[in-house]
């Protein structure tokens, strides 16, 4: 019969395996980028057909793929990738507004988004490598809609433009709003085995409003968060950031915009980000922060939300994009 001194033992020793297990590197290295740049305005053209094509099935009309053109290949393009839970719409009167400027504008939906079935279980699916995939499809969509490229996201989207920042040379501007790289809710500590712990265990749904439920708008957004999903933007995010400890990103330059009543996403690793990208020497980084007094929400673009300031947010992200990339 074992003794106590030995049972302890095995107990501590397999606390000290999990604890390992749940601090390694949640499968960084299964994220690529597979850069297949469009030759031509026509091929874009092509590919967002086939975007639109897989859109026919079960999808919400105003969460298709937004595809504003000028007919022809412009100076500038600009691709949006709005946030997780969210769908294309987010983004389509911020984008309209690009578009009067000159850009064409494209806003296709995240992976395993925009379904109109506002219950769908289809979310917990998604993966880190499918927005990987996301991100080098959008890029290689937008070299054949312009010139000069900028990529644009919220939240999710804004951790998945952060990836495509640290891997696409092509990407002449990334803007990353409120990047996800990690939650309010979790202390920073744990946001990487948070990652690890939640791909693993069952997927369990919260509620973004837990008294409003599925009554919750935005009417084209989700009203529920799944634990594998945002394990997954962990996940990406968590990639870029440790990537960006070793290299400056490949893009040409970088706009980092936070708020800072920001109670969702987790600020303090959005700052070590930056500090990274300044300690490596990164010459094209931007910052920019909306202040706590604005009282503005996490989700600064869609209409829709409370805390909603378009009067404001609109025009200082127009004009920080601008500045950097030219078109006002």
């Amino acid at each position: 019969m074992p003794s106590y001194l030995s049972v302890a033992a095995l107990v501590f020793l397999f606390l000290i395996g999990v604890m390992l297990w749940l601090y390694r590197p949640p499968a960084y290295h299964k994220l690529t980028s597979r850069p297949r740049p469009a030759g031509s305005y026509d091929e874009a053209l092509e590919r967002i057909s086939a975007l639109t094509a897989s859109e026919e099935n079960g999808f919400a009309g105003e969460c298709r793929t937004y595809f504003m053109t000028h007919g022809r290949r412009t100076e500038r393009v600009i691709v949006f990738a709005h946030g997780y839970t969210n769908c294309p719409k987010q983004f389509e009167m911020l984008g309209r507004e690009f578009f009067e400027l000159g850009y064409n504008v494209l806003i296709p939906p995240l992976p395993n988004h925009g379904m109109a079935d506002r219950m769908t279980e289809v979310q917990a699916y998604l993966t880190a490598e499918a927005l990987a995939r996301y991100a080098d499809e959008v890029i290689d969509i937008a070299q054949g809609l312009g010139d000069r490229v900028v990529m644009a996201g919220l939240s999710g989207g804004g951790v998945t433009t952060a990836w495509a920042a640290q891997n696409r040379s092509d990407l002449d501007l990334a803007v990353l709003i409120s990047p996800a790289f990690g939650f309010a809710v979790v202390p920073t500590p744990l946001t990487a085995p948070g990652a690890v712990l939640f791909r693993f265990l069952p997927n369990f749904y919260h509620w973004w409003d837990p008294v409003l439920k599925d009554s919750v708008g935005p009417a084209h957004a989700y009203p529920r968060t799944a634990t594998r999903a945002l394990a997954e933007i962990l996940r990406i995010g968590g990639a870029t950031l440790a990537a960006s400890r070793r290299k400056a990103p490949a893009a040409r330059s970088v706009l980092v915009i936070t708020n800072a009543n920001d109670t969702t996403i987790n600020n303090r690793l959005v700052r070590r980000y930056v500090e990274n990208l300044r300690a490596l020497g990164y010459q094209g980084l931007g910052t920019y922060e909306f202040e706590a007094e604005l009282e503005l929400g996490h989700d600064l673009i869609e209409p829709a939300q409370q805390n909603q300031s378009m009067d404001l947010v609109y025009p200082k992200l127009i004009d920080l994009i601008t500045q950097v990339i030219g078109g006002k």
